[in-house]
């Protein structure tokens, strides 16, 4: 697949989760949840603490998430990210966007061994739907 395939197939999921959801404004993981906002998007925030973030409820793990989301957003640091991967591939995630910063050669080959529709080019999702704000 070319990576514009890759990116419309991540955005056809029904609904998306963002690991690495920030309640601070400024934070990268805060801007991608209301990127989705933006869109009219269903999203869902993955944070171990916090409890809602822009008005949505969290959830604490990607195993937690609901059948529908089929499209992870990842703003973690690559060690992290190794860790989520595994996870959200035994849960059924089917497209992750490593968002720059957060790719992970190990968790890259690790969804191209299962299948997994990995984004992990340096492509923005904030540049690709056009967030507007800060």
């Amino acid at each position: 697949m070319t990576i514009t395939e890759q990116i419309t197939k991540f955005l056809s999921s029904p609904a998306f989760a963002v690991a690495g959801a920030s309640a601070n404004r400024e934070k990268y993981g805060n801007m991608v949840v209301r990127c989705y906002q933006q869109q009219g998007k269903e999203v869902i925030p993955v944070h171990p603490l916090e409890k809602e973030i822009e008005g949505l409820a969290c959830v604490t793990t990607v195993a937690d998430l609901p059948p529908a989301v089929k499209s992870l957003s990842m703003i973690t640091p690559p060690q992290v990210t190794e860790k989520i991967v595994a996870t959200a591939i035994a849960h059924g995630i089917e497209n992750i966007w490593m968002q720059p910063g957060a790719e992970s050669p190990a968790a890259i080959a690790l969804c191209r061994a299962h299948g997994v529709n990995v984004i992990a080019d340096g492509s923005c999702v904030l540049v690709v739907l056009g967030f507007r704000g800060h």
